[in-house]
């Protein structure tokens, strides 16, 4: 018979494997790598994203450990990987990734960036395409890590001026040197190192995989062939946000349908009962779990938590939809029990504004005041705009009065 798996017991494993139960959080030299493996990967889009996800899942949070472990330490790394996402992880989960989702997008990427170079008057863009490359890592091998603007000034060829998304109202003229590392990056030949400026800067220096991880991202011979990767990275994800449906994985990874049927008979998953219909556990993973007592968390926006599933009823009332974007993507999040119970948002004066979609115990008031004061200690005097607001966090941080 079909084991049943209840919201709560959703929840509570969410709580731990997700590592926001206090008694979860990562502690020691090996903490933020811990925390990444716990959810897979950190989200990246927003770069304040990372810190601050590693921040809730600490012992002691610090934006300090997260950059030794990024660029110290390089215990994590960025990189593109499921749905084009930008992803900080371990490099052995990279690796992975790499192999499971990124290759795939090589070829794609290759052609569009021909077709607009041959749009902005380059007469043999696969010529063009293979002596910039070329150059771009001579010059990261001559140099080191490098940022856009210098390997573009460096790189005069880099300048080349093309036009993405013609015709479209939002199209726009970039020099080609964004095409070409973008498409190294997902070749796994570059990959993002330190910003230019502080933690909440995107603007990152590039430099070679082999010279930054000791060892290249893609090539052949590679590690990792697709399907052993694809069933690996489908096992990760079901023993950090399992059970889930078959559409959640999918939703995630930015497989196919068959891929990742496959994925799920390759890795051995168990299949359950969950509110939605079949879900799906790692295998030994099937015992039942206890509950998981009060706790509150404050994630950023585009948490890995908050992003971990398609469907999200479960974990999100209809009263919290406006903590998302009307594209789905999450803004700050106040979580208790397992739910989004509110938004938060970081105003220009540095003060934290909190919005409750619903009523808290004084229990879960008490935490939220603590959640709320460690927050303020890690962010100290950085001040920070989410590039993915949501409707409710736009309006806290303008200080609007929210019903």
């Amino acid at each position: 018979m079909t084991r049943e798996v209840g919201v709560e017991e959703r929840r509570a494993r969410l709580a731990r494997r997700h590592r926001l139960l206090p008694q979860c959080r990562a502690e020691g030299a090996g903490a933020v790598p811990a925390v990444a493996d716990a959810v897979v990967a950190l989200h990246s889009s927003d770069p304040v994203t990372v810190h601050l996800s590693a921040a809730a899942r600490l012992r002691d949070p610090s934006v300090a450990a997260v950059e030794e472990a990024l660029y110290e330490d390089r215990s994590v790394v960025r990189h593109h990987a499921m749905r084009r996402t930008l992803w900080v992880a371990t490099p052995s989960v990279v690796r992975v990734v790499h192999a499971a989702a990124t290759r795939a997008l090589v070829g794609p990427e290759h052609r569009r960036t021909v077709k607009l170079l041959a749009a902005g008057g380059v007469t043999d863009p696969e010529a063009w395409l293979a002596d910039a490359r070329d150059r771009v890592v001579e010059t990261l091998r001559d140099h080191g890590p490098m940022s856009a603007r210098e390997l573009g000034a460096a790189v005069p060829a880099l300048r080349q001026r093309i036009v993405m998304s013609p015709g479209k109202a939002y199209s726009a003229e970039v020099s080609a040197h964004t095409r070409v590392l973008l498409l190294l990056g997902f070749e796994g030949t570059v990959v993002r190192t330190r910003p230019q400026g502080s933690w909440v800067s995107g603007a990152y220096r590039y430099a070679l995989a082999e010279s930054w991880l000791g060892a290249p991202l893609g090539g052949d011979p590679h590690p990792f062939q697709e399907r052993e990767a694809v069933g690996d990275l489908a096992l990760r994800w079901l023993r950090a946000f399992g059970p889930a449906g078959a559409a959640d994985l999918q939703w995630w990874t930015g497989w196919g349908a068959a891929t990742t049927r496959r994925a799920l008979a390759d890795c051995g998953a168990v299949e359950v009962a969950i509110e939605s219909g079949p879900g799906w556990l790692a295998p030994g993973d099937e015992a039942p779990e206890d509950p998981a007592g009060a706790w509150v968390a404050l994630l950023p926006g585009l948490d890995p938590t908050t992003m971990g599933w398609k469907r999200r009823d479960w974990y999100l009332p209809e009263r919290a939809r406006g903590a998302f974007d009307r594209m789905g993507n999450a803004g700050p999040t106040v979580w208790a029990d397992g739910r989004v119970v509110g938004a938060w948002d970081q105003r220009p004066d540095g003060d934290l504004r909190t919005h409750l979609f619903e009523e808290l115990s004084a229990e879960h008031r008490e935490l939220l005041d603590r959640r709320l004061a460690e927050l303020a200690e890690t962010l100290g005097d950085t001040r920070f705009t989410v590039r993915f607001p949501s409707p409710v966090s736009t309006a806290l941080r303008a200080g609007a009065r929210l019903e």
